[in-house]
């Protein structure tokens, strides 16, 4: 996992949605209170996104608009396959984990 620079955020997650297209993402939340919980899991991922002004970090997906504020710290993780989990990390230490996949290519039929 590689951390990111506050002033990062921004511009990577705006140039990293066009590789988002079509992936699904679960969205685990892991903190000392709560324990570890599924917040969403596995639905189609429209965007990462985060707001300067607002100081928040919003994963938009199908049917749920999650949102972090006051970001501390975020990390990817990112191999040739490209983006595979951003953790990002809150004010009150809870980490919020978001993990990528791609939907499974099935091949074609032959007819």
């Amino acid at each position: 996992m590689a951390k990111l620079q506050k002033e990062a955020w921004r511009p990577y997650f705006d140039a990293m949605s066009k590789e988002l297209a079509g992936k699904t993402a679960e969205i685990a939340v892991d903190s000392l209170k709560l324990g570890h919980q599924i917040e969403a899991e596995w639905l189609p991922l429209y965007g990462l996104v985060y707001d300067p002004k607002s100081d928040i970090f919003e994963v938009v997906m199908e049917g749920l608009d999650h949102m972090i504020a006051h970001p501390q710290e975020v990390y990817v993780d990112v191999d040739a396959s490209g983006l595979n989990s951003v953790e990002v990390i809150d004010e009150d230490d809870v980490r919020q984990i978001i993990s990528l996949r791609s939907p499974l290519l099935l091949p074609q039929s032959l007819h």
